[in-house]
């Protein structure tokens, strides 16, 4: 089993542990003594007690599955979820039972040991999990760019490096192919293409998805021969300091706006490819140098392509 994860706060591992004892602990109780908490509060004991051992068996299991997110919250963040998740609905059906007055109000101290106490704790645990992601904890060291300019091949085997150093190179970095906004991004450099190219510099595009499936995504926009890096790990993307959104940057208010014009404008979503959190970005290289960039404060931000394609006056 992988060693407890050393940035995650102790508190968050004591937690889980404590969570997955309770959870143990009130399973068995429930699998050995299924009519006790029945006797307790006077109530007429259940007609089939195996079902509330199973209720138990559910609950036990649960407990084994936050002892293992103990040794790693961030990593097991899944496990976290779906147990937050039951501890929200449990207590909303129990409100729904004791409004119909289908349970007496004694029953519903169950909520509070097995569900309410955990909520804010199990909910900074996934804020905590998400920040790691976010900021790509762990992620592995990159190199310098000229090396990932020189690592990063077109399919047909020139490095971007080699491409800046021809001619100014606009390099667009898309979202993942699924979405409306990197279909809008598509038909506008469709559009603009000729300007761009006028203005003295190629085209390049970066992704996340296979050679051969965004070939012929590209190739519904007329962009097929276009040079394109694969970029499924995101090296490039985050050596040019493309980061995943914040929620307010992938679903703020704004970004809904924007994506439900971009939607009804013939901009359809389609499935997910790539990492769905990844912003875009767009920056000119000259020289194997970035010269001019454009990074989305959201994922709706919508560049001006040919003015980004102009190499800046000299000085």
């Amino acid at each position: 089993m992988k060693s407890p994860n050393p940035t995650a706060p102790r508190w968050m591992r004591h937690v889980l542990l404590a969570a997955g004892i309770y959870n143990v602990l009130w399973g068995a109780f429930a699998v050995i003594f299924p009519t006790a908490i029945f006797r307790w509060l006077e109530m007429p004991p259940p007609n089939y007690p195996q079902l509330w051992q199973c209720i138990g068996m559910i609950v036990g299991v649960y407990g084994l599955g936050y002892a293992i997110a103990a040794f790693d919250p961030a990593r097991h963040w899944p496990i976290v979820l779906v147990g937050l998740l039951g501890k929200i609905l449990g207590p909303l059906g129990m409100v729904q039972a004791l409004w119909t007055k289908e349970l007496p109000c004694g029953f519903a101290l169950n909520c509070l040991t097995n569900d309410l106490i955990w909520w804010v704790p199990f909910a900074l645990i996934l804020k905590y999990a998400w920040d790691q992601f976010q900021n790509e904890s762990g992620a592995e060291p990159l190199p310098d760019l000229p090396t990932l300019l020189a690592e990063a091949l077109t399919g047909g085997g020139e490095s971007l490096l080699e491409m800046s150093r021809r001619c100014p190179v606009l390099v667009v970095f898309l979202r993942h192919s699924g979405c409306t906004f990197c279909r809008e991004a598509l038909a506008d450099l469709s559009r603009q293409r000729a300007r761009i190219e006028e203005s003295g510099a190629r085209l390049a595009l970066v992704h996340m998805g296979s050679r051969e499936s965004f070939a012929e995504f590209a190739g519904g926009y007329g962009l097929a021969d276009v040079a394109a890096v694969s970029d499924p790990q995101r090296r490039l993307y985050r050596g040019m300091g493309l980061r995943r959104g914040k929620l307010s940057q992938l679903l703020g208010w704004s970004v809904w706006w924007r994506g439900a014009k971009s939607f009804f404008s013939g901009h359809r979503a389609g499935l997910l490819e790539g990492d769905g959190t990844q912003m875009p970005g767009a920056f000119l290289l000259h020289e194997g140098r970035v010269v001019r960039s454009f990074l989305h404060r959201t994922a709706a931000d919508r560049p001006d392509y040919v003015d980004l394609s102009r190499l800046p006056a000299a000085p």
